[in-house]
């Protein structure tokens, strides 16, 4: 066999290469990947390593198609690469002179010397450092053993331990090992305040009792923190390149956290948002995220969905029970999210107004366990308006759209039931008529996510746009007729929206002083009495001064 020290580098790392390509014949799609990734590098393009372009070039995914959210097919195979070389060199290939390994969070190889200290692939090419976690299929959690992987010493190195340290007097050696330790202190300390503020997407550990008021403060003075973004949207437990929801609006990958395990769910469809991309991963334990805000007065928005397909509906009940605490503070006590969703598989929200910095300038989020593991699926910082949530708009349509005042309305949202249905609007309808341009119809509700201090105003805007003329024998008075409950009182009874604004007319109804469930919720019910009920857009405004 060649000595690799009788070669230059590119030949030694390519003969490693080899040899581990022929180890991995028996598993032909990783070494595929492994040899893609490697020419890659050798040709200069490790910073153009993306999930997309791996997803494409080694396993055939069609560009035009390809979600990231949704095929998981890159990571699970760097996942399952990555460990299959660590197998390989505690064992076959554990006196090879040159080693490859693939760090985490990266797709970039490294070739290791034996004996020396692995390179980071960011530091070789000139990438960011990246301690988010690639994250299993479909997995309950990765554990945190797992995550990370223990050097393995060589012979030469272990008998370099056993060796007897060179005789000094005990004096001397005092001074020595406290010199040392003031160096370390201070480097330590250094390290700790440059990853904790300037690279928050950095887990950095740590555990705690979950008791109220144990969150840590860090003692940086404002001057050093950098703020975070705004509006802040992340994906918690995802990794991969930004997402797009269906207002158009960004989603980062996961960053600000401290401790859990991040979760990837299955493709199952989930009820009760426009947004399943939302819901697709998560984060689960004990969480912790310190979040740096510049001060002021936010709304938080926290996104919940216990994707399985494994339980009943009724063993998830009471299996996940947790309190979430800001600053320091319960803000939401005892929070079971399959209860409070009314079920598995289904979209929850919960709003939180008047959101704040802590004194640190930190926004301090713990997730404190009471029953099982804590999980949370996205995190959305917004900037608020004190003592006031922000209105609430969406339309059935599946667009987002903005009226002549310039307010967004998002697209249908918080739904379960009833189906959509497009219409073409007459010229009546003039200024804004677009809102009424799709309807959501038959037995359906909805279940809008509001801070529960206040009282809302909410407002229904619909049109008869399908029993038009008694003339022309499509009905007329009395041909649709609904009802409309809010929390279980009736805001409209007997309903008949003809009777009320005639045929292709807009037609609006606002209730006042709409209480909300002690869960935050707005819970919209639309029942049919003769024919369907329908509706084509929804207004929520606080009515707090």
């Amino acid at each position: 066999m060649t000595n690799v020290l009788d070669l230059d580098t590119t030949e030694a790392e390519r003969l490693e290469l080899e040899t581990v390509l022929a180890a991995l014949r028996r598993a032909p799609k990783l070494a595929k990947l492994l040899r893609y990734l490697a020419e890659e590098c050798f040709a200069g393009n490790a910073g153009q390593l993306t999930e997309h372009g791996i997803a494409i070039s080694v396993f055939g995914r069609k560009g035009t198609s390809f979600i990231a959210s949704e095929d998981s097919v890159a990571r699970v195979e760097t996942y399952r690469l990555r460990k299959k070389l660590k197998a390989y060199y505690e064992t076959a290939g554990k006196d090879h002179q040159i080693q490859i390994t693939i760090p985490l969070g990266m797709y970039t190889p490294a070739f290791t010397r034996k004996g020396t200290e692995a390179e980071s692939p960011s530091a070789l090419h000139g990438e960011p450092q990246d301690a988010r976690l690639i994250v299993e299929p479909d997995l309950v959690a990765v554990p945190p053993a797992q995550q990370t992987e223990s050097p393995q010493l060589s012979s030469n190195q272990q008998a370099d331990l056993a060796k007897p340290a060179a005789q000094t007097s005990p004096r001397i050696r005092m001074w020595i090992y406290s010199g040392l330790f003031l160096v370390l202190l201070v480097l330590g300390i250094g390290m700790i305040r440059l990853v904790r503020w300037h690279h928050p997407s950095v887990a950095t550990g740590g555990s705690s009792t979950g008791a109220l008021g144990s969150v840590p403060k860090s003692s940086a003075s404002q001057s050093n923190i950098v703020f975070a973004n705004l509006p802040l949207r992340m994906i918690a437990g995802y990794s991969g390149p930004p997402q797009r929801d269906s207002a158009g609006d960004v989603w980062q990958a996961d960053q600000y956290y401290r401790n859990g395990s991040p979760l990837h769910r299955a493709n199952t469809f989930i009820e009760g948002t426009s947004d399943p991309l939302l819901y697709r991963y998560g984060r689960t334990g004990n969480l912790y995220y310190d979040i740096p805000l510049s001060p002021g007065s936010y709304e938080l928005h926290l996104y919940f969905a216990q994707v399985t397909a494994t339980l009943e509906p009724e063993d998830a009940v009471n299996k996940c029970v947790f309190t979430v605490i800001i600053n320091g503070k319960a803000a939401l006590l005892d929070l079971d999210p399959v209860s409070d969703a009314t079920g598995l598989n289904i979209a929850d929200e919960r709003v939180i107004r008047d959101v704040s910095p802590d004194t640190d300038g930190i926004l301090h989020l713990h997730l404190g366990v009471v029953i099982g593991n804590p999980f949370l699926s996205a995190i959305q910082i917004v900037s608020g308006t004190p003592g006031r949530q922000l209105p609430i708009r969406f339309t059935a349509q599946s667009n987002p759209w903005t009226d002549h005042s310039g307010q967004l309305w998002r697209p249908d949202t918080y739904f379960r039931g009833g189906r959509r249905l497009s219409h073409s609007l007459p010229e009546s309808f003039g200024t804004d008529a677009d809102l009424y341009g799709a309807e959501r119809y038959g037995h359906f509700s909805y279940a809008i996510p509001v801070d529960p201090r206040d009282r809302y105003t909410v407002v229904l805007h619909m049109a008869e746009l399908f029993f038009g003329s008694e003339d022309l024998g499509k009905g007329g008075v009395g041909s649709r007729v609904f009802r409309v409950m809010c929390n279980g009182n009736i805001l409209l009874d007997n309903f008949d929206i003809f009777r009320e604004a005639g045929a292709g007319k807009p037609l609006i109804k606002t209730f006042y002083h709409i209480k909300p469930t002690a869960q935050g919720k707005l819970n919209l019910m639309f029942e049919p009495i003769k024919n369907y009920a329908t509706v084509s857009a929804i207004e929520v405004l606080d009515e707090s001064n």
